[in-house]
């Protein structure tokens, strides 16, 4: 048996990037959880204050991403899934549900009534997050996601010496 010969530097291990998943019932409750657990999450891995623009924008977009989950792409007796991926410039927040066939529209091209009391939560997401989308993974679910960007560190250190000032 022949060994490959080793050259060059020794490269570090691979880490991957930091993620949670998580499922929740289809239900308003289980958005609101869903909700809360993202701002958690996104606090303990950035640093920055629940209260920081960064983690309002990643409470807003999932739980917009989550009651859609509940109200549009749930069967009865069925949960979503939360999944939060940490990347290097941006917090990814996938909101898997079990409808495929139901596909969202881009929120800028959907028709918008002035007095209708929903229909905005897309728009929301396109004007919050820096990307969205949606994807079809298997024949059994859909993944509707966004990703919300992380600030640079000065901005970072800042909004945390700012919380920190307020106590």
């Amino acid at each position: 048996m022949t060994h490959p010969q080793i050259t060059g530097e020794a490269k570090p291990p691979h880490t991957p990037a930091p993620q949670l998943v998580l499922r929740f019932s289809g239900t308003r409750r289980g958005a609101r959880l869903a909700r809360q657990l993202a701002t958690q999450q996104f606090t303990e891995w950035t640093g920055l204050p629940h209260d920081s623009d960064p983690a309002r924008t990643v409470a807003l977009v999932t739980s917009e991403l989550a009651a859609n989950a509940v109200r549009h792409g749930s069967l009865p007796g069925r949960d979503f899934r939360l999944a939060l991926l940490l990347l290097p410039n941006a917090l990814r927040i996938e909101v898997t549900d079990t409808r495929p066939e139901r596909h969202p529209e881009p929120a800028s091209t959907a028709p918008q009534s002035l007095d209708a009391p929903s229909g905005r939560g897309l728009l929301l997401v396109e004007a919050y997050a820096e990307c969205w989308g949606w994807e079809c993974r298997d024949a059994y679910t859909k993944t509707v996601w966004g990703e919300v960007a992380l600030p640079s560190l000065p901005e970072a250190q800042a909004a945390t010496n700012a919380a920190k000032n307020l106590l």
